[in-house]
Formats: C-alpha cells, structure tokens, sequence
C-alpha cells in the first residue's frame, strides 16, 4: 500500500493478525489493550508508518513499530511485513511464557479417575487436621 492510504487501528490489528476478527480488535482498543505511543487511542484512529504500539492480548504484550498498511487480511508473511516489534518485547514475551511453562511443571493431572482406596484416602487426608 501506499503511504497515503488511511487505514483505521482496528482494521489494521485485524489485517496484522494480532486479533481473528475486527470486533475483537476494536474491543481490546475500547478496553485499552492497545495504546499508540502510550496514550489510549479509539478504534477509529488512523494507522500510521512509524507509529509505536502496545498490544495486551492474553498474556503476551508485544511492543510493535508500524512498519506498512493493509487494509484486507493476508497470508501470515504479509501481516508479519506490516510491523517490526523490538526486540525487548521479544525477549520479555519469551520470559514470560518459560516462566508459565516453569509454574505448570510442578502440577502433573492424574492419568485416570481416582479409585474407591483412593477416594478414602483423599477423604481422609482431607478431614486430617494438623492443629
């Protein structure tokens, strides 16, 4: 696209694939999940070359630069041209998701359905006190 195509932020993130669908994108903006330059924005904010962005989605925060326009959806090649995201928000991502993986290490879900024994002894170790 050219540089003088405007392009609103929801269509945008919807284009770059930070979000499925554009009502998702103009709710996260609504809810102030995205910010542009750190100041809240509106969905219909006009997108431009250069600008920085901060998207929450879920868990993750990623930290992007403008780097195209798009008004439709493409392939992930093409979304993946439209930014640039640092590389302290790559770094951060990559911590915050070892250091979930690390928290749900310790936590092994039973392979099956506890027992009658097993059930007792859950039951029993429940009404222990240690007081």
């Amino acid at each position: 696209m050219t540089g003088n195509d405007q392009v609103r932020i929801d269509a945008w993130l919807w284009a770059a694939r930070f979000f499925k669908t554009r009502v998702l994108a103009k709710q996260a903006i609504e809810r102030g999940r995205v910010t542009i330059g750190g100041a809240a924005c509106k969905a219909s904010h006009t997108v431009e070359i250069g600008e920085a962005l901060r998207i929450a989605r879920g868990d993750d925060t990623f930290e992007v630069t403008v780097a195209g326009l798009a008004h439709k959806r493409g392939s992930v090649a093409l979304a993946q041209a439209l930014y640039r995201e640092s590389e302290v928000s790559i770094a951060a991502r990559e911590s915050a998701r070892q250091q979930r993986r690390a928290e749900r290490a310790g936590y092994q879900p039973p392979p099956k359905r506890p027992d009658k024994r097993a059930r007792r002894l859950i039951r029993a170790l429940g009404d222990f006190d240690a007081s």
